[in-house]
């Protein structure tokens, strides 16, 4: 395991006015690929015990154009809604993490299989010889060590996610699940998420006969 420590070099803070409230912008760059990435920080954090948390990886698609076949966008408001809602937690934003990490080009390949040929995210990639998940968490880490985080509430559905963080000595205390609903769009790939990933998401239950199966 490789570990990388945030250069005051590779950093810039400002604020940041949003529509969910001025946060404390922290500008970072992974000293390791040179990925830029950006944390949202409202309140004190240092010394702090069970932070809310939310490590989101970038999806192009769905955070910016809001794509209805992921829930990475509305994953993102909502995140960010509960930490205004708390007065205080901490959104680190992954970039270099689209298509859990093969790019935007692959991504958008692997969206033609799921369209034309029926697949999931997940047989979509490895049809086209490309890893499921290469995502690397150690910059959300790194950030979260610097802001001086004793232990967070994640918001997550991904077990895997909390045992990255915690082998890169980020204690999680508790997991706070971040579902969406399901639709006709997004329901296949929840699915897989939850049969081929192992993402906890118990609301789906039934969610097939509620939206029907027409999306992906």
């Amino acid at each position: 395991m490789h570990e990388h420590a945030i250069d005051g070099d590779d950093i810039a803070e400002s604020d940041l006015v949003t529509r969910f409230g001025t946060f404390r912008s922290i500008a970072f760059r992974d000293s390791g690929r040179g990925d830029e990435h950006i944390a949202l920080v409202l309140g004190e954090t240092r010394g702090r015990e069970d932070v809310l948390v939310r490590v989101h990886s970038e999806c192009v698609t769905g955070d910016i154009f809001a794509a209805r076949r992921c829930e990475c966008g509305e994953q993102l408001h909502t995140a960010l809604e509960a930490i205004a809602a708390e007065g205080s937690g901490v959104l680190v934003y992954l970039r270099g993490h689209e298509g859990r990490g093969i790019g935007l080009v692959a991504k958008t390949r692997t969206h033609v299989l799921q369209d034309e040929g029926g697949m999931d995210t997940v047989d979509s990639a490895t049809a086209l010889g490309l890893p499921v998940d290469s995502r690397d968490f150690t910059p959300a880490a790194d950030m979260l060590k610097y802001l001086g985080v004793r232990s967070v509430r994640l918001m997550s559905n991904n077990d895997d996610k909390i045992r990255s963080l915690e082998s890169r000595g980020i204690a999680v205390a508790s997991r706070v699940p971040l579902l969406v609903a399901a639709t006709d769009h997004n329901i296949a790939y929840l699915t897989a998420k939850r049969d081929r990933l192992g993402h906890d998401l118990p609301h789906l239950d039934g969610a097939h006969d509620r939206v029907g199966t027409v999306g992906r």
